[in-house]
């Protein structure tokens, strides 16, 4: 049979003796199904694709359980132990495929979610679309599968592919990347050192190495072999291990006492919007009841109020009467207080906004959101969703995104602002901490998505982010959960689901940049190179064996 992308010449000599499949022993034994068409398999050849393709998709669950609300993190690099197992010595087509089966089983129960208020295509079609690029993540993983220290080319690979979700389509979709699934984990300290994709690269390597290790174990290796795969496991907990340092949470410029604001909506799903007034009075009355709590000594004064995204999606600059609830309550608390809002621009898209609103002067700053979520806030190829879906209409007019980050002077700290769906993106954070914060504000709405597990699975990215940037990070959200977050990632306050609170805690001001927000994309540009290199030895590789054979 002619060799092409998809089929890689057999190993043979010291490649084949590390090349078999600790999960499909029994076909590499007897070489069932090597090289054959799927229709010409043998019955035994089948069978063992049939249980590769259950494993794979058996991992894929394994990892969203490893996810929040579940403290399960160190499931993480088990269940990319058993997708190795599943990958290794594949070619790149079954690599493919096994990936897909992977990515359903991870990311169909991770994002169901997206169904809430909307049915179950738009769930089931951003599912498929993400499975379909770790396909392509793991067919990459599969190729270097036969190199020598393949579990370092493959976490290289997998961090390729999360850097490409990041990125497309339609400005990329980062939810389900690994390190978001660490928020409580050992290796969480990696984030301050290399950002999210060292956070992930180190999970995959100790997950392949765990692979390795057992397989080569089983197979009599070589000392070199044994060593290679015990290194890949000790490499990312010695790594985690001496970078603990740079978690902190120690005040370096003074404290603030910081509240947030949770005003909670009429009712979840989508029709919330439909009371947009009820919504701004929710904000505005808890407000005006932490300013009556700081009269009568209950709580602290704070310095600064940060409400949520869309807790006045009127506009306050065109609408006096939402500007009129808003300086009253500000008015009432006395301090400067940063308002999600949306504003509606005579021409032009719509701008999901932040505004600073000081006591005394009113509105001075506004910070737009940068990254406008697709299918959410605007609608790409409107005409053709349509013909699966008539809720792209509720979305008549699309928003538009800001260019510039957004610090805000309040009281003398400066808080930034990354608006809910930017948290998942490392540019937009990193950017907001380089322009000046010393506090993260993370205002969000999340009242769309009812009690699902949106709100715990983006509480998570945001404690991740506390740790890569070393700042605390705030979490103002319509119905909750509300939280404060330390710079070393803790929970030190947070709210209930669907209720009316307020939170004051006093926070540390940092301004101490971790290796992390000095190296910006660095890192990943590092782990993309190594990738890389891995594609171009199997190439080599594969130049070499065609000219051998001929």
């Amino acid at each position: 049979m002619s060799s092409s992308v998809t089929e890689e010449p057999r190993a043979t000599g010291a490649e084949a003796s590390t090349g078999a499949d600790a999960v499909t022993g029994a076909e590499s034994a007897t070489g069932a199904g090597a090289g054959a068409p799927a229709g010409d398999r043998p019955p035994r050849g089948k069978a063992a694709a049939a249980v590769r393709a259950a494993l794979a998709a058996a991992s894929g669950v394994l990892l969203y359980l490893s996810f929040p609300p579940r403290p399960l993190w160190w499931l993480a690099p088990f269940a990319l132990a058993l997708l190795a197992g599943c990958l290794h010595g594949r070619r790149a087509r079954a690599g493919f495929g096994l990936g897909l089966l992977h990515g359903l089983g991870f990311l169909l129960p991770l994002l169901v979610w997206t169904s809430e208020g909307v049915g179950p295509v738009p769930w089931i079609a951003l599912s498929t679309l993400e499975a379909l690029l770790i396909g392509l993540t793991t067919l990459g993983v599969s190729l270097v599968s036969r190199l020598p220290a393949w579990p370092l080319w493959g976490a290289a690979v997998w961090v390729a592919g999360e850097a490409l979700r990041a990125r497309a389509p339609f400005g990329g979709f980062p939810w389900g990347k690994l390190a978001f699934g660490q928020a409580d984990g050992f290796f969480l300290p990696l984030a301050a050192l290399g950002g999210t994709p060292l956070l992930s690269f180190g999970i995959v390597l100790c997950g392949f190495g765990l692979y390795e290790a057992l397989r080569t174990a089983l197979q009599h290796p070589r000392r070199s072999a044994a060593a290679l795969a015990a290194l890949a496991v000790a490499a990312p907990v010695g790594t985690a291990l001496a970078a603990r340092p740079l978690v902190s949470d120690a005040a370096e410029d003074g404290t603030a006492v910081a509240a947030v604001i949770q005003g909670n909506v009429p009712r979840a799903g989508f029709d919330f919007n439909s009371q947009r007034r009820a919504v701004l009075d929710n904000h505005a009355k808890r407000t005006v009841q932490l300013a009556e709590d700081v009269r009568a000594g209950r709580v602290p004064r704070p310095d600064f109020v940060v409400w949520p995204e869309n807790s006045s999606d009127i506009d306050p600059f065109t609408q006096p009467d939402a500007h009129r609830v808003i300086d009253n309550a500000v008015r009432a608390v006395g301090v400067p207080v940063a308002i999600g809002s949306v504003l509606a621009p005579e021409t032009g898209p719509l701008r999901n906004t932040m505004i600073l609103w000081d006591p005394v002067k009113g509105p001075t700053e506004t910070y737009d959101k940068r990254k406008i979520q697709p299918f959410g806030e605007r609608i790409p190829m409107r005409s053709f969703v349509r013909i699966f879906s008539a809720d792209v209409d509720r979305v008549q007019r699309d928003f538009g995104p800001g260019k510039e980050p957004g610090v805000f002077d309040m009281a003398g700290s400066g808080i930034g602002m990354v608006t809910c769906y930017e948290a998942a993106f490392d540019d937009a954070v990193r950017s907001t901490v380089r322009a000046g914060a010393q506090v993260i504000a993370v205002p969000s709405n999340n009242a769309t998505f009812g009690r699902t597990q949106m709100t715990y699975q983006q509480l998570a990215m945001d404690r991740v982010r506390a740790v890569e940037h070393s700042r605390t990070v705030l979490v103002p959200v319509t119905s909750g959960v509300s939280a404060v977050i330390r710079p070393d990632g803790k929970i030190v306050q947070q709210t209930e689901m669907f209720t009316a609170d307020a939170l004051v805690a006093e926070v540390p001001l940092r301004s101490t940049e971790t290796p992390a927000t000095r190296l910006g994309p660095l890192p990943e540009y590092a782990l993309l190179a190594l990738a890389a290199g891995g594609f171009g030895w199997v190439l080599a590789r594969r130049v070499h064996a065609r000219r051998s054979a001929a």
